[in-house]
């Protein structure tokens, strides 16, 4: 799409695209249609245009660029959030939660320790240390994920349905996070590039929302879950700007 913007001068009708499209006067580049000069009796008129391309690709780079801090820090802050000395339960549901998932774990045939990775407001992580990672974890993550839904059920046995619980080992979650968002940046691009829609690999509802949330302030691409039951596709496609 190529947007077009007039003023009586250049750098008027460049600070009003620039207003209008949301950035700075030197983050774009434009290409001058009409200048008329102005007379005695008449106003002179220059027309410039913008090529949307560009803009969108700026305004991703903007959005890449504020999300991986937060998504460092976030990541920092949870892994630094207890010091190792801390990590042991510090009430009667961590002793249960922490003791049933070591448990489980170990019956799988598979020595584990369990100790609390994070605590926030109705959540709390769970670090599962072990030799075997690779195969806790599994494919996709789909063996932490059916641990994390059978520890979720436990929970709310024993009372605490109230509580989210998180499975992780060897920061996992973390490098699945950075994964995704990366992942739904590159098919932004690559469908504004083709203007074909892209069908991502399916993922459990957790994963969608980074997909979607990731996406969401970019105007031009828009996504949608696709397939039936727990793991469904998203479709990355191009709607062009409005």
């Amino acid at each position: 799409m190529i947007y077009e913007f007039e003023g009586k001068t250049e750098r008027e009708a460049i600070e009003l695209a620039a207003s209008q499209l949301g950035l700075e006067t030197d983050q774009f580049d434009v290409e001058i249609l009409e200048n008329q000069s102005g007379g005695l009796f008449k106003k002179g008129k220059v027309k410039i245009r913008v090529h949307a391309a560009d803009v969108a690709l700026l305004e991703t780079q903007a959005i890449v660029a504020k999300i991986q801090p937060i998504e460092r820090v976030r990541a920092m802050s949870r892994a630094e959030a207890i010091p190792e000395a801390d990590r042991l339960p510090i009430d009667e549901f961590e002793a249960k939660i922490v003791a049933w998932t070591e448990e489980v774990v170990t019956k799988m045939g598979y020595p584990a320790k369990v100790t609390v990775l994070f605590r926030e407001e109705k959540k709390i992580g769970l670090k599962i240390e072990t030799d075997n990672t690779s195969i806790i974890i599994g494919k996709k993550g789909k063996n932490i994920d059916a641990l994390q839904l059978l520890a979720n059920v436990y929970a709310g046995v024993v009372g605490r349905d109230d509580i989210k619980v998180i499975l992780d080992s060897e920061n996992y979650r973390i490098r699945r996070e950075e994964s995704l968002v990366r992942i739904a940046y590159e098919s932004a691009e690559q469908v504004r590039r083709t203007g074909r829609s892209i069908l991502l690999e399916p993922m459990n509802p957790f994963e969608r929302r980074i997909v979607h949330t990731t996406l969401n302030d970019i105007v031009d691409i828009e996504t949608k879950s696709e397939g039936e039951g727990l793991y469904k596709q998203v479709r990355v496609m191009f709607r062009g700007r409005k």
